[in-house]
């Protein structure tokens, strides 16, 4: 166990945010925090942090465990560049690799009994240096970055010019890097695309570390932890698995509390009944049996009333007319911004009841395609049109829609002016917007309130096409749920942006995949895009790349000499060093685990008098070391041809 954290009560005010809050890590437990926006996740990492102190109950740690916690805005404030920021952590790294050069000038100049003082720390240093990854520290931090999102064009940019997001991406990189026992992460997912949080996952899957998540994306959830701690009411519940898991153990939980809430209700009103009878004869004996009855409910222990799903949120969408067959084309829309060109000559159509999701990394084109076809935004060529009786109701991430001057009440009265002040407030209500809360100004409310609020008029709209875009930013889990239940149930059409995979598995049955400027089509949802992804031919792409090639600048050297086909052929020979690669670190792992074995067997004291036994056990190591030598080169050599190839 590295971390218990025991009867944990955090109280603000009147609001008793944690009640003996317990659980437990093991080593190598990669395990999510859950729970409704302001349960109090954040506030307990802070306690594991010691950035705030609980009202009782301890966090106590194994010894000497490091320690790394990522909040979700860690906003870095350096002037040194991304690269040197990130580097800086290697720094123990950098002063032996200063060591061994100056040890090695000093060298030049020394003789006799110096000379070999110097030898002997030379080759002492090479070798510490080689044990903790010294030759490979440089391609590490440039690897973390690139996988993060990062281009090496923004590598030399100062950390105090980069954005809010940036700037939590390039303290996570430090975070990896540095490569602590225990990993706290708050919400990571929150400022990468979907290339990054899959490479995010990959990369925490493979490290022999514990991780500690707090996050919303149950997809990711999904693929790294093996347990997850519920903080529901105040109270935290431990389940064993993954989310899928823990919401299926959920709900049969949820539905047995319920079971037996509803049945003790039953029994208590039973009794009641029945003591309102006894007492009603008005005789000594009946009244006796009434006081029994009475003393013996008395000393039930009374369930509370499970927390119901539906207590949250609540979300119908239903078209006021039914729309034709045909609902939107698109033909030939192109969109630049100066040198920057979005996409070119997309196409597609939409029918009747279809849920398509459009899908692609960070700064793609996929808002600016829906500020098109919602008329926020004007595009450079093509055009699109609305077939019969199409409705569009439009849900903007950034909440343009709404008028920061309006209070909510205003902002529900002035879109929808033939509701009454009763009709509004149950609108509001269904989305937990009650009593004095309505009359708070837009201006004033969280990300998480003002999706709520344009949530409110999307239903009040009516409309038979929504276009979302990123619809479940800043919802909690319950919420997100029941928006893709509002979403399922919707006979409607649906076109949304989104980086929820999980919302996407749920909610999609066509996928379309903005990449290299063009659309590639995938009829199914997210698992099957996964899946057949990589036996598409990307054959649109280039041919839009190929069209536009003329008036397009190419952004790098590299990337002007590799048309389609090299490129195809460059990412074939990447994976096979990779797999190259992989080999030889499986086979590495089994001979350590071997290593392990013998040694243990060695000093085990039952094989201490048995000479022929330790013999045998002192070869099989020794063929052991030799076999790990072999592969360590091996695996050096493999290593540099894999950073040559990227680099080309």
């Amino acid at each position: 166990m590295i971390i218990s954290c025991n009867n944990i009560n955090k109280t603000y005010i009147d609001n008793h945010v944690l009640k003996d809050v317990s659980f437990h890590l093991n080593e190598g437990d990669k395990a999510a925090l859950i729970g409704a926006n302001g349960c109090g996740k954040t506030t307990l990492l802070k306690i594991i942090m010691g950035i705030e102190h609980p009202d009782s109950g301890s966090v106590t740690f194994s010894k000497d465990l490091s320690v790394g916690y990522l909040p979700q805005n860690a906003l870095l404030d350096s002037q040194r560049s991304m690269y040197d920021e990130v580097l800086s952590v290697k720094q123990d790294m950098i002063d032996m690799e200063k060591d061994i050069d100056d040890i090695s000038h000093a060298m030049g100049e020394a003789q006799g009994d110096e000379l070999d003082q110097l030898i002997h720390r030379h080759t002492k240093l090479l070798s510490e240096f080689e044990d903790k990854g010294g030759y490979i520290y440089k391609s590490e931090v440039r690897g973390v970055l690139l996988g993060l999102g990062f281009d090496e064009s923004q590598f030399s940019q100062t950390v105090d010019t980069l954005s809010g997001g940036q700037k939590t991406r390039v303290a996570l990189a430090k975070l990896l890097l540095d490569s602590p026992d225990l990993i706290i992460l708050d919400e990571p997912t929150n400022h990468l695309d979907m290339s990054s949080v899959t490479w995010l996952e990959n990369y925490l899957l493979n490290i022999r570390k514990s991780v500690f998540i707090v996050s919303h994306d149950r997809y990711f959830l999904d693929r790294i932890v093996g347990k997850v701690i519920e903080i529901e009411a105040g109270v935290s519940t431990t389940y064993e698995g993954n989310y899928s898991a823990y919401s299926v153990k959920k709900e049969m939980l949820r539905n047995a509390a319920m079971n037996a809430y509803i049945k003790q209700q039953a029994q208590i009103e039973h009794q009641e009944a029945v003591i309102e009878k006894l007492r009603s004869f008005n005789r000594e004996k009946s009244i006796k049996r009434a006081d029994s009855r009475v003393k013996a409910l008395s000393k039930i222990d009374r369930l509370e009333k499970p927390v119901e799903l539906n207590d949250d949120m609540q979300l119908t969408l239903t078209p006021r007319v039914e729309s034709g067959k045909d609902v939107l084309h698109v033909e030939g829309l192109s969109k630049a911004f100066g040198d920057n060109k979005l996409f070119s000559d997309i196409s597609f159509d939409l029918r009747r009841g279809e849920h398509v999701a459009i899908i692609g990394d960070n700064g793609t084109g996929k808002t600016t395609l829906l500020k098109i076809l919602n008329e926020a935004e004007t595009a450079d060529n093509g055009r699109y049109s609305l077939g019969s009786k199409v409705c569009v109701g439009y849900y903007d991430q950034e909440h343009h829609v709404l008028n920061d001057d309006n209070n909510i009440f205003e902002e529900i009265s002035d879109a929808y002016p033939n509701l009454n002040n009763t009709e509004i407030r149950n609108v509001l209500a269904a989305f937990l917007f009650t009593g004095e809360d309505v009359f708070k100004k837009i201006s004033s409310l969280s990300g998480g309130e003002k999706g709520r609020v344009s949530l409110a008029k999307l239903m009040l709209s009516e409309a038979n096409l929504l276009i979302l875009d990123e619809p479940t930013n800043h919802l909690d889990i319950t919420s997100k749920e029941i928006l893709e239940s509002a979403l399922n149930n919707y006979e409607g059409t649906l076109l949304y942006v989104s980086h929820d995979r999980y919302f996407i598995n749920r909610t999609a049955d066509r996928i379309l995949e903005l990449k290299n400027h063009s659309f590639t089509e995938y009829v199914g949802n997210y698992d099957y895009y996964l899946e057949k992804k990589d036996t598409i031919t990307d054959f649109a792409s280039s041919v839009a790349d190929s069209k536009n090639n003329e008036t397009s600048k190419a952004v790098t050297e590299s990337e002007s000499k590799l048309d389609w086909k090299a490129q195809k052929e460059h990412q074939a020979v990447l994976r096979k060093i990779q797999n190259r690669l992989n080999d030889v670190e499986k086979k590495i792992e089994t001979l350590e685990e071997k290593k392990e074995s013998l040694e243990a067997a060695l000093a085990d004291p039952v094989n201490s008098y048995n000479s022929a036994k330790l013999n045998d056990l002192t070869a099989q190591l020794a063929e052991v070391d030799e076999k790990l030598l072999t592969l360590m080169d091996d695996w050096e050599q493999v290593s540099q041809e894999l950073e040559e190839a990227n680099e080309k």
